[in-house]
């Protein structure tokens, strides 16, 4: 009779305790994460630090008491400012102004991106990409003051009119014009720059969608259509909904410097209206008051934008 040795029981050898996933990660980018150390420092010493001083919007601020002894009034200056007629004619300045560059700003960067596109020359594209980028580079006062040279009473454009024998228009001080005039300014100064995101969205396309519609006879115009803004829409989404999550802000350094030229009625918005009636007047809690209402309401708009964002079925700022 034959002994079998029984099979050896195998047992599962104890597995060495894992390390936590966040540690690998860490290991593995801390080079990235240093890098990004002095944009998070800066962003919270100039972005999230003052946000401290929102709590001034319900109180009676004294800059000689400071935040802990100034009275505590609640909601006192919210509800002066719902009652106030200025403010709500530099809130309805601010919503036209923002309304007439959403129409005619935002496209821009988008065609330009379109027509660079096209450019095959290298040495073309390089030159003009860089001659639309260098306005960003300006000052808001360099900005004003190049249109002043052209548009103005004894600018170039009013020059030729009066060699024609032509009645003169100075766009520079016509409170009528003011939104269309701001809008060209931020047009020639940003649109350049801007179109840097929407190149780097057609660069991302599959050159293969264009091989394959050219070869089944699809013209320039029915690329266009059919591949290109399609694959571009996703980013024109994200820059909309950040667009309209700004659109309470239209430059409060170039409502300043043009002030006086158009008079207060065309030029005040929300943040001159803070500067003017919170700092200039040193009633510091009307003004907190007053940019506070301006952040939650750009906090609906953003919220608002990235629902229809998410309707057409994009991600937005954030996934569904």
């Amino acid at each position: 009779m034959t002994l079998t040795r029984p099979a050896a029981v195998t047992r599962p050898a104890t597995a060495a305790r894992p390390e936590k996933k966040w540690r690998i990660r860490l290991r593995r980018d801390r080079s990235l994460l240093l890098m990004t150390l002095p944009a998070v420092a800066l962003l919270a010493v100039f972005a999230y630090a003052p946000m401290f001083g929102l709590v001034t919007a319900f109180q009676s601020y004294d800059i000689y008491s400071g935040f802990w002894y100034s009275p505590f009034v609640g909601f006192d200056n919210f509800e002066r400012l719902l009652t106030d007629s200025i403010f709500w004619h530099a809130l309805s300045n601010t919503l036209v102004i923002s309304a007439v560059q959403l129409v005619l700003y935002f496209p821009v960067p988008i065609a330009l991106a379109l027509v660079f596109n096209e450019v095959t020359n290298a040495r073309i594209r390089s030159f003009v990409q860089s001659v639309v980028y260098l306005p960003h580079f300006f000052s808001w006062v360099l900005v004003v003051t190049v249109f002043q040279e052209m548009l103005g009473g004894a600018g170039a454009l009013n020059t030729m009119l009066r060699r024609h024998g032509w009645a003169t228009w100075d766009i520079m001080t016509n409170p009528d014009a003011f939104k269309y005039l701001v809008t060209a300014q931020a047009v020639w100064k940003e649109a350049g720059w801007g179109i840097i995101v929407f190149l780097a969205a057609l660069a991302a396309i599959d050159q293969n969608l264009y091989e394959a519609a050219a070869a089944d006879g699809a013209g320039r115009w029915r690329r266009l259509w059919h591949i290109t803004l399609p694959g571009m829409r996703g980013v024109i989404m994200l820059m909309l909904v950040l667009r309209l999550g700004n659109a309470l802000t239209v430059g409060f350094e170039q409502m300043l410097i043009q002030r006086q030229a158009v008079g207060r009625d065309a030029s005040e918005v929300l943040d001159t209206f803070a500067y003017y009636y919170g700092v200039v007047n040193n009633n510091f809690s009307y003004g907190a008051a007053a940019g506070l209402f301006k952040g939650v309401l750009s906090l609906i708009l953003v919220l608002v934008a990235n629902k229809l964002a998410h309707a057409f079925g994009e991600d937005g700022l954030y996934r569904k």
